[in-house]
């Protein structure tokens, strides 16, 4: 099993996890360009997951499976609905690479307008208001009293992504795209007022949860590898970029929400706002950021295959990278237009 040395992680799951018992089956999960899921399955049946790095060389602050870990153990004692966090591994001699393991959540991940089918058509608005309330939920977590508060700095959120992605442009772009220099102007000269500080997740939508289809209900929130401290507007915003409009040009095909049944977004930030309090008048800004965040991020995963840092370029759409890239762009330059 590519990722995994049976023996020695079979001893480590022994000695560490409870109930784990031998020998395992390694089932992959999710794999790729980012960490690599493994569902692990005891020989009484009881399941567990594993999630290390993925292959080859990769930026550890990038894929910190301590941080993960610790996240989702101070996030497991709130409300908000995460697997269980039973132990992680920083010794890479196990495994060459650092893991943890999590509890296995039963539940189907919603990451694309096919996927939509699992879900029934009059339990669609219910997923959506749970997945909103749970992120509100979320929003609402003491960061001190979970043992979060040294995560991250606190303020300043969005002026250091803007800074950072910024950076990053310069550093993995491969052909000039005005519209992403035009946006990050746009978006310093337009600096919001950081609302408060919250978990901000980073990547937080239906792609990225476990939903329980039959009862229409987030089960568990999933790919912590983004989180930090900041703005709480930044993971609502985000949300918006993963949410059809009606606009045939921002469909993503990693969102169920074109299938139909599911309400508008516009009714999401409704009931955030009713549920938090919180002013979204300006939400059109964190969207437009969004989405600049995304064109950079596709831009430096098309420029790292285009000079074979991300290995076979077999059954990748490089196209579909680039083409993606200025479509974010375009699309973050109209919503940044639309606050002028």
């Amino acid at each position: 099993m590519q990722g995994i040395s049976i023996e020695p992680v079979t001893q480590w799951l022994v000695s560490n996890i409870p109930g784990a018992v031998a020998p395992f089956t390694f089932d992959l999960i999710a794999g790729g360009r980012s960490n690599l899921t493994f569902k692990v399955t005891g020989a009484d049946g009881t399941c567990f997951v594993l999630r290390r790095p993925p292959l080859g060389h990769v930026l550890a602050t990038a894929h910190d499976m301590a941080r993960e870990h610790r996240i989702i153990a101070a996030v497991g004692r709130t409300s908000v609905p995460v697997p269980p966090a039973l132990g992680v591994c920083t010794d890479e001699s196990v495994n060459g690479a650092p893991f943890y393991v999590m509890g296995y959540v039963a539940g189907v991940v919603l990451d694309s307008p096919d996927k939509a089918a699992a879900l029934p058509y009059d339990l669609r608005v219910t997923a959506s208001e749970h997945l909103i309330d749970v992120l509100a939920d979320l929003h609402a977590v003491d960061v001190d009293e979970v043992g979060l508060g040294d995560l991250a700095k606190r303020e300043g959120y969005v002026e250091r992504q803007v800074k950072r992605w910024s950076t990053q442009w310069e550093q993995s772009k491969t052909r000039e795209l005005p519209a992403i220099d035009e946006v990050a102007r746009r978006l310093r000269e337009r600096l919001p007022q950081q609302h408060g500080v919250s978990i901000a997740h980073g990547d937080y939508r239906f792609g990225n949860c476990l939903v329980d289809v039959q009862a229409g209900r987030v089960a568990a929130v999933l790919d912590w590898e983004l989180c930090t401290l900041g703005d709480p507007l930044a993971d609502v915003g985000y949300l918006g970029v993963y949410w059809f409009d009606g606009e045939a040009a921002n469909i993503r095909s990693n969102d169920p929400t074109p299938a139909g049944g599911f309400p508008r977004y516009a009714e999401l930030l409704d009931r955030y706002a009713t549920r938090t309090g919180r002013d979204l008048s300006g939400i059109g800004y964190y969207v437009a950021f969004s989405c600049w965040r995304l064109a950079v991020i596709s831009e430096g995963v098309y420029s790292r295959f285009l000079h074979g840092a991300m290995g076979t370029q077999e059954g990748v759409d490089l196209d579909g990278f680039k083409t993606g890239t200025e479509a974010l762009a375009e699309r973050a330059l109209e919503a940044m237009r639309k606050l002028s």
